[in-house]
């Protein structure tokens, strides 16, 4: 099959079109640095045409208040496209729990992407993943300064994002689910506690406040970004960080 992955050159994307075309598929990775512009549409056509199928992997440039807008924007010219181009199949990545969130700007944002694809003419699959490991470095920053790291107590459960891209090209290459696929890591943490594992492994002997309005996460109630009855990978964080 033929794959349009728009978002290709990204953390995931790279990895997916990778994944694809090791299975024999043709996939090609579509981006600004590209020439493609999901918000304006140039070469959005032309990157859709004769795919069986498209994976948008794109994001919003901001979290904030911003982001509702991108993503409205780019599904409705991605799902235009495609529809012209008989597309048969549209894949996107979401986020574990996104609509127990509305707090959060960028959750209402992919909440509204889904609801774009749900209610669009192309048969459908959407991804949800946990919080990437990858992600780990930049949510200890944000609440960090030079003496202490503040983090609440958010149940999280990270994936690799090794294994979020191969979910995704599996996803891709099957059936339409017309539906949600949740994937996750394989351990919970409280996220002070994740904070803690990763300053230790870098030999950063900063310690860890638990702040229940510190950061992103803040908003978060319970254990809704966690599931363990999802699709579970095989990486630990542990194992990742070594």
């Amino acid at each position: 099959m033929k794959f349009a992955v728009m978002g290709g050159t990204g953390l995931i994307g790279s990895q997916v079109v990778k994944n694809l075309n090791a299975a024999g598929h043709e996939a090609v990775p579509h981006s600004q640095s590209t020439g493609v512009d999901v918000i304006s549409g140039q070469g959005v056509d032309e990157a859709v045409a004769g795919a069986d199928v498209v994976v948008n992997l794109t994001n919003s440039p901001t979290f904030d208040e911003a982001s509702p807008a991108f993503f409205q924007t780019s599904m409705d010219n991605l799902l235009a496209a495609a529809q012209k181009a008989g597309v048969g199949h549209f894949v996107i990545l979401s986020i574990v729990g996104v609509d127990q969130v509305p707090e959060l700007d960028y959750y209402r944002a992919k909440t509204l992407q889904e609801e774009i694809l749900a209610a669009g003419p192309i048969p459908y699959s959407i991804v949800r993943a946990t919080q990437f490991m990858e992600f780990m470095e930049s949510v200890l920053s944000w609440t960090a300064d030079s003496d202490t790291v503040r983090l609440p107590a958010t149940p999280i459960q990270p994936i690799a994002a090794k294994d979020v891209a191969a979910a995704v090209a599996g996803v891709a290459a099957g059936t339409p689910l017309r539906g949600i696929r949740n994937i996750a890591g394989p351990e919970i943490f409280p996220l002070d506690e994740l904070g803690r594992i990763t300053l230790s492994h870098k030999g950063d002997d900063r310690p860890v406040v638990i702040d229940p309005t510190a950061g992103m996460f803040a908003a978060v109630k319970g254990d809704v970004l966690t599931d363990m009855d999802a699709h579970l990978a095989s990486t630990r964080y542990a194992d990742w960080l070594s």
